[in-house]
């Protein structure tokens, strides 16, 4: 017998703001002998944009609504998608040689909170291939250089590709990633950034916040774009240090910074809580 999960969905949706979205969506859910079992909404006065996660539910056929949504899609202006809860999303991660985010991820996984499947491990060090073997997935070691960077790229998109990747994810991985990967795989790649950004951009940021002085530190997931640590933020968390810590020790509190917000951005992602709204974020949580 399926499960209660194989029966319900997540609907998600953005467009033009403007009265009667709701109405007309949930009117159109309950004219299907759908119950919403919940229901989040944000509408912003800056893009004029309205944004909505439902989760519905109980059929395992929609063929009977994929016409009457798509219709009332064109009307609104919406984009939107529809998907099973107990569909998990295909997760490629990136790792170089630091691997605190990598570890809590596979872990999180393992222990069944956070509902993904990493087909693939790719990292420029062949340090985490014991580890990915393990967990029994797959590791690529792609090493990259100036001249390589590339290929090695071109390489990381056909496994895309091949696996059907949903998600790519940075767990400390050292690299700047090139406009054309960027690009391909917009609002599918999110990355950690040892730092609470906008401040302490680039290299070393526990280095540079010790030199400041600060009495906390953070960590930032974002979505990557084409500019460093420029992306849309999903998830920011800090932990207070004081003028006695060492930037080693500001490194080690960092680092359970790092893996807490890394595993909420993913798992929000999964759920398809997590929204692009220009250069920001609207996150259902």
């Amino acid at each position: 017998m399926a499960s209660k999960a194989t029966h319900d969905h997540y609907l998600t949706l953005s467009c033009p703001d403007k009265p009667g979205i709701v109405h007309a969506v949930t009117g159109l859910l309950a004219k299907h002998n759908l119950n919403i079992v919940d229901l989040q909404q944000f509408s912003d006065p800056t893009s004029n944009t309205f944004f909505m996660r439902v989760h519905f539910g109980y059929s395992a056929d929609l063929s009977d609504l994929q016409i009457p949504l798509q219709k009332l899609a064109e009307e609104m202006k919406m984009d939107y998608q529809v998907r099973r809860v107990d569909q998990m999303p295909k997760v490629l991660i990136m790792v170089s040689k630091i691997g605190h985010c990598l570890n809590d991820l596979l872990f999180r996984v393992k222990s069944g909170q956070l509902k993904i499947e990493v087909l693939l491990i790719v990292s420029n060090h062949p340090d985490f291939e014991p580890l990915a073997n393990s967990y029994g997935i797959a590791f690529y070691h792609l090493p990259v250089s100036k001249d390589t960077k590339e290929q090695q790229e071109s390489k990381i998109l056909e496994l895309i590709k091949e696996n059907n990747i949903d998600l790519v994810v940075l767990a400390r991985y050292m690299q700047v990633l090139s406009p054309r990967l960027c690009s391909e795989m917009s609002g599918r790649i999110i990355n950690i950034h040892h730092s609470f950004l906008p401040s302490f951009k680039g290299a070393k940021p526990y280095h540079q916040a010790y030199d400041r002085g600060v009495k906390i530190i953070g960590a930032t997931a974002h979505f990557v774009t084409a500019d460093l640590d420029e992306g849309p933020i999903i998830e920011q968390r800090v932990a207070r240090v004081d003028h006695g810590m060492t930037p080693k020790e500001l490194v080690e509190e960092g680092s359970n910074v790092e893996s807490q917000v890394l595993a909420a951005a993913v798992k929000w992602w999964s759920e398809k809580r997590v929204f692009m709204n220009g250069v920001k974020t609207v996150v259902f949580n």
